[in-house]
């Protein structure tokens, strides 16, 4: 397939908001598609490489390259050079991306050469996400869409389905099975604004901490067990106290779903950071162990002895997790009849805080296990932290966003009257804010002669935000997690912005 045809239709994508557009243009490029280009077009389609990072920065993408006449790129000729790129390092590595993207954006259209910049610079957002791109497979194929959604549910997979799909067609989803030992992928929750909310929409239900961990799968057959993290990463022998965990457990072949958290001596929640760093760190294990040991907290069953439990209503599943894993290695919970004992869920909620987790999980009780989905029978609950920080910088957005100012560069105030960088974030911004802030923040602009419009700390920005995590890439030592535009806040002077020591203050577990 040629990587002229996913950029038109990954442009056609973004200029439409209606689902059934989406879905027809997608079905007619699955149509199109080779077997062997499916693992590449879904990835691209979403604003994914499939190789991650490659360490490409503005000052090689920012080099101007003549566009060629007619498209000749083929998406898997465009893979290759993209997993040569990803291979570079050492002495001249600089040198060698450079001639490497030269190449590649001088084989490209001027519409390819967008396409690509969006791609490297992480700035495709058209919306192609994998609900939709499943409901396009299902219609080029002739495959039930609810029958195609659980084959990449128990896949894991939407790039294995489809391959599976295109070359030998509908009963080739047979093969997708729930099997002890090939992960699936999670359940996932959405927000609600309040308990209130979420109780008064999920009725009879229950109330779970929402700890801030590391999702986890664990499957044990026999004396074998693995690991496997949300993206569906094995990382079994990360983790030796979940291994023998698992083995303590009464039964003999199992899924468990739950996260890994490590606790101070106070049994109080470590940082986030903190748990990611030993989930993620794969040299001396047993040392990382002793400094950072983290605990199993299980809150789904999937499977029991062969039974798959996935369309079992979440009160029996949690009933034969009971049976399965002992008290002190289950999420915390209470269980709500209605909106009538709602102040039983805000007490739960106040209680879960104060144990210094981040919020709750509302959960209906009739609710079936929608793995890879994010499902409207979980609810998140949780305080948003808000900040009034100053605008320092912006940069020049792609894709659908070119010509816009789009990631902004946020700082806090410090104690000698400047400004600290805190992180960036190009979330949250309507088109109408875009269009606002790009011509606002030229005004301001002191340095615009590149990738990065610098300006004048005037503009002061509301943002909602996660968390705090430490950073040794900001002058203050810590960062923001999932930080997103509220509203910009013209009422405010930057003096009336936040300082840097009242974030801190409010996040002690974090303090560098």
């Amino acid at each position: 397939m040629l990587l002229a045809r996913l950029a038109q239709v990954s442009q056609d994508v973004a200029a439409t908001s209606a689902r059934s557009k989406k879905i027809a243009l997608l079905a007619e490029l699955f149509r199109d598609a080779e077997a062997d280009d499916v693992p590449i077009v879904i990835p691209y389609l979403a604003g994914r490489l499939p190789q991650g990072r490659l360490g490409v920065g503005w000052k090689v993408l920012g080099r101007p390259v003549a566009p060629a006449a007619e498209p000749t790129l083929t998406v898997r000729a465009v893979d290759a050079l993209l997993s040569e790129l990803g291979k570079v390092a050492g002495a001249g590595s600089q040198a060698e991306r450079a001639r490497l993207v030269g190449a590649l954006m001088g084989a490209a259209t001027e519409g390819e050469q967008r396409f690509l910049l969006g791609l490297l610079t992480g700035e495709v957002r058209q919306g192609a996400l994998d609900a939709v791109a499943v409901e396009g497979l299902a219609r080029a194929t002739g495959a039930p869409p609810a029958d195609v959604r659980r084959a990449v549910m128990l896949a894991g997979s939407l790039q294995t389905v489809a391959e599976a799909l295109l070359t030998d067609g509908p009963p080739a989803l047979e093969r997708f099975r729930l099997t002890v030992g090939r992960p699936v992928l999670p359940m996932l929750a959405h927000s609600a604004s309040s308990v209130a909310e979420a109780v008064g929409k999920l009725d009879s239900c229950a109330v779970e901490e929402k700890l801030d961990g590391i999702r986890v799968q664990l499957h044990r057959d026999g004396d074998v067990v693995r690991l496997y993290t949300r993206t569906l990463d094995d990382i079994t022998d990360r983790l030796p106290e979940l291994t023998a965990a698992a083995l303590e457990l009464r039964g003999e072949r199992f899924i468990l779903d739950g996260e890994v958290i490590a606790f101070d001596e106070d049994g109080r929640p470590r940082s986030f950071q903190e748990t990611a760093g030993r989930v993620g760190s794969r040299v001396d294990v047993t040392t990382a162990a002793e400094a950072v040991p983290v605990s199993p907290v299980f809150f789904d069953v999937l499977s029991v002895d062969d039974r798959d439990l996935l369309d079992l209503p979440f009160a029996e599943r949690h009933a034969e997790l009971a049976r399965l894993v002992p008290e002190p290695m289950r999420v915390r919970r209470a269980l709500v009849s209605g909106p009538e004992d709602v102040h039983e869920a805000e007490e739960f909620l106040a209680e879960t805080l104060k144990r210094g987790h981040e919020g709750v999980v509302v959960k209906s009780l009739d609710a079936s296990y929608s793995a890879g989905r994010r499902g409207a029978s979980w609810l998140k609950v949780k305080p948003v932290h808000t900040l009034d920080l100053v605008v320092l910088a912006a940069e020049w957005g792609h894709g659908r966003r070119t010509g816009r100012l789009s990631n902004l560069h946020l700082g806090a105030r410090t104690a000698d009257g400047g400004y600290a960088m805190l992180g960036k974030t190009f979330k949250g911004m309507t088109d109408a804010m875009l269009a606002w802030q790009t011509e606002r923040l030229q005004e301001l602009a002191v340095d615009s002669s590149g990738y990065t419009v610098t300006v004048r700390p005037e503009l002061v920005v509301e943002i909602a935000y996660d968390g705090l995590q430490r950073s040794t890439r900001y002058p203050a030592g810590v960062t923001l997690r999932f930080a997103r535009v509220v509203r910009y806040r013209e009422d405010k002077s930057p003096e009336d912005a936040d300082t840097v020591e009242t974030l801190l203050a409010a996040h002690p577990e974090v303090r560098p």
